[in-house]
């Protein structure tokens, strides 16, 4: 039985949910709702989150069922407002899903040098794939505590894996998720001992077609290449199964474990 099968009501919250796969987590979540419950409403974060095409779209089909929140979340200041606002709002989010990362942008790219490494860009990874979902923890940390049934997910990536590195390369991401996985373990336990009923976890989706991998797709086998909608989807199943044993667990998509 899913953890969230007790809860009274759904609400979910996606940062990064513009593009890719927290958008297509934002769908079928309004969509197809959350181990048979509907989702009362959807809480939708990103930076430019008021001009995506799809977002807007999907605002005019389901109404007040989706909240937009432009929030940058390589901001600080702006997650602990946003997290005040949420929480004036009456908000109860118990589905959370930190979806929002950097791999390249712009002159960032990732390097296959140590020579390479550029210490803004590392910081810059290290604030939107690491810090930044904490802090959104953080700031919605009087919504999180002692209050029933409670997914906290953010998606990690394999490559952040110290036991599974073998090609090296990358530095600033693969830091940067290893960060993530860190302090989302120590968040894990200390979650734990204030609601028990919740389960905090960190989850690897596989190589998905979305701006992030585009141009680092030459390799992969096109089986093993998610559409954003499958990625999605085997999320989402994948969660609707997990409970409290799974707290502070680093999971792939199909349910295996992922080596610290």
């Amino acid at each position: 039985m899913s953890l969230l099968a007790t809860a009274d009501g759904i609400e979910a919250l996606v940062a990064g949910a513009s593009s890719g796969i927290g958008l297509a987590l934002v769908e079928q979540l309004l969509q197809s709702g959350f181990a048979g419950s509907p989702i009362v409403r959807v809480h939708a974060l990103a930076r430019s989150v008021n001009r995506s095409p799809a977002l807007s779209s999907l605002q005019d089909r389901v109404g007040p069922r989706l909240r937009r929140w432009a929030v940058d979340l390589a901001d600080p200041t702006a997650i602990d407002r946003f997290g005040r606002a949420l929480h004036s709002e009456g908000a109860r989010p118990n589905l959370i899903c930190h979806a929002a990362a950097v791999l390249h942008d712009g002159d960032m790219q990732p390097e296959r040098s140590v020579v390479q490494l550029d210490p803004a860009h590392l910081q810059r990874a290290l604030m939107v794939n690491a810090v930044a979902p904490v802090l959104m923890a953080r700031a919605l940390w009087p919504l999180l505590r002692g209050r029933g049934p409670l997914l906290l997910t953010a998606l990690s990536a394999r490559v952040g894996s110290i036991g599974d590195n073998r090609l090296g390369g990358w530095y600033a991401y693969r830091a940067s998720k290893a960060a993530l996985n860190q302090l989302y373990r120590t968040l894990s336990i200390e979650l734990a001992r204030v609601n028990p009923q919740a389960c905090c976890l960190l989850l690897h989706p596989g190589t998905v077609d979305t701006p992030l991998s585009r141009p680092f797709q030459a390799g992969v086998k096109p089986n093993r290449l998610f559409a954003a909608e499958r990625a999605a989807a085997q999320l989402l199943r994948l969660l609707q199964g997990v409970g409290t044993q799974d707290n502070g667990r680093f999971l792939a998509w199909d349910g295996s474990e992922v080596p610290w």
